[in-house]
């Protein structure tokens, strides 16, 4: 953790606390020792370790920065196996990804939406994993859809790009792009002819990254990073 993160900021965190835990078996802090944190999407802070009770880590904290907003990047990404989603959802939101749209698709696994990793709410863990690895306070919404038709139709986005190897042209490394974007990744076997035809009749520019076909999970990553510089934000 780069930062730890709370919904409010507290006076005293029961030792019973991961976060607790995590000063003060992985940090190593003592009483007079200082930290970074912040409220999730919220202003930062340093805090001060007043004291280590069994009642807790009593703390003072001093405001250091107003809160920083994610970049204006929308990820809509096609459901895949939930230890490959654990991956990409940690490393969205370390990227600043300021939206998650997770669709089910015409070619992926139906049951995936129907995992633990949603149904149990184990997803916002890893945003919040995700974030207090970034340094910085910031989660994105991540919103539901059953399909490719529905999702394309709550895009809010200055330019949409469709990553695709079959009907991708120009590459995402040679794009210039402005204002805010959404990027569709599909399944680990592609978007179908249908969603493709949908998403090409809606606007989106069919765009790649190469000619490797790759992992969804290397594919949304390498898509975030690349598009952030194509925006010139990263």
């Amino acid at each position: 953790m780069n930062i730890i993160l709370f919904d409010a900021m507290p006076t005293l965190l029961p030792l019973s606390d991961e976060r607790a835990k995590h000063i003060t078996h992985i940090l190593r802090l003592k009483k007079g020792d200082s930290f970074r944190s912040g409220i999730i999407n919220g202003e930062e802070f340093e805090s001060t370790i007043v004291s280590i009770t069994d009642d807790g880590i009593a703390i003072e904290s001093r405001k250091t920065r107003d809160a920083v907003p994610l970049f204006p990047l929308t990820l809509m990404l096609a459901e895949v196996r939930p230890i490959s989603m654990r991956r990409i959802l940690r490393e969205a939101v370390s990227l600043g990804v300021g939206r998650i749209m997770l669709l089910i698709s015409d070619l992926g696994e139906k049951s995936y939406s129907d995992a633990g990793l949603y149904t149990k709410g184990e997803y916002r863990k890893i945003l919040l994993d995700g974030a207090m690895q970034s340094g910085f306070t910031g989660i994105p919404p991540v919103e539901f859809f059953s399909s490719v038709d529905e999702a394309v139709k709550a895009v809010d986005s200055d330019s949409s790009l469709l990553l695709d190897n079959v009907v991708g042209k120009e590459r995402l490394s040679q794009m210039y792009l402005t204002g805010s974007v959404t990027v569709a990744v599909g399944p680990e076997r592609g978007w179908s002819d249908r969603e493709r035809e949908l998403m090409l009749s809606n606007g989106f520019t069919p765009t790649r990254i190469g000619n490797r076909i790759l992992r969804t999970e290397t594919a949304a990553v390498a898509t975030i990073a690349m598009t952030l510089s194509a925006m010139n934000l990263i």
